[in-house]
């Protein structure tokens, strides 16, 4: 790698680390390029030829921000060898990276909910859908043994992750909830949430068999 390629990369890290700084001591809808660049010791020049904007910034934080997430989640799931255990470990997993990286977790949450990078959000879902792949695909293997729903990666987020970001928002934002009490309680709930989906999934089939 020539070393004005190790610059460029070494910049851009600065840059998006005193975004995330930024972002997280006065809030996203206070804070300006100029703060970032400020924070970063940049120059003007080099925020610009890194970086269209501020939603473009704000876009390639996302983006680090959500490998950074899934790859914990990846590793975690993809080590499970059991459907209850790749459920638990989703959660589990998932509660673990917010209670470690809480400014990263707390931008991720605003900056999604308001749709600071709302040009991107093609991009953006395209990024998110390459780095569930691996996920999604151990998880499939337990669904093809009728072992978890066959569901869509949305529909399980909404189902096994829904309470856990339901916590992580209300913590990150107003200090109200407790983590611990969710990293103990809620991995386990969403095993018994999709061990009754699937009763219910299998009651329906004989209902409809039966009629037939």
């Amino acid at each position: 790698m020539s070393p004005a390629r190790k610059d460029g990369i070494r910049r851009r890290t600065e840059l998006l680390d005193a975004a995330l700084r930024c972002f997280d001591e006065r809030g996203l809808l206070a804070t300006g390029i100029e703060d970032i660049r400020r924070a970063a010791g940049a120059s003007p020049s080099s925020v610009y030829h890194l970086f269209g904007g501020l939603q473009d910034l704000t876009a390639a934080l996302l983006v680090r921000t959500f490998e950074r997430l899934c790859r914990q989640l990846t590793a975690d799931v993809t080590a499970t060898a059991t459907a209850g255990e790749a459920v638990r470990a989703l959660v589990g997993s998932h509660l673990g990276w917010v209670a470690e990286h809480r400014a990263e977790a707390r931008f991720l949450y605003q900056a999604t909910a308001l749709e600071l990078a709302a040009g991107h959000s093609a991009e953006l879902a395209a990024v998110k859908a390459e780095l569930r792949a691996p996920i999604m695909a151990h998880l499939a293997a337990f669904g093809d043994r009728g072992e978890l729903p066959d569901w869509t990666a949305q529909q399980f987020e909404t189902v096994v992750l829904g309470p856990s970001h339901e916590v992580s928002r209300r913590v990150l934002a107003t200090g109200v909830g407790d983590l611990d009490w969710a990293r103990a309680v809620l991995p386990e709930l969403a095993w018994r949430t999709i061990r009754a989906a699937i009763e219910v999934d299998a009651d329906a089939d004989t209902d409809t068999d039966t009629e037939s």
